[in-house]
């Protein structure tokens, strides 16, 4: 049961983050700014489900800084793709 409830609360966060996500987009911010919260709540949401629906949360710390290492890199190579956008 205790199970249940975690899962649905995450399932809460993982949607009022995503419904934020929208709301950023049509809130016509500045570009880099509209950028910075969409990549910073997408990031939040990946640990999030990496660490509970992929079960990283329980698996050894080196397995997850292999993940956080992937993940970084990611992010750079987003960087680096909207950099060369504008």
């Amino acid at each position: 049961m205790t199970h249940t409830k975690l899962y649905t609360a995450i399932f809460a966060v993982l949607f009022v983050s995503a419904t934020i996500q929208v709301l950023v987009e049509f809130a016509e911010l500045a570009y880099w700014t509209a950028f910075g919260i969409i990549i910073a709540l997408s990031a939040f949401k990946a640990v999030l489900v990496a660490a509970y629906f992929q079960h990283l949360r329980f698996e050894p710390r080196s397995l997850t800084y292999v993940i956080l290492i992937g993940l970084a890199a990611a992010l750079a190579l987003t960087l680096a793709a909207s950099y060369s956008i504008l």
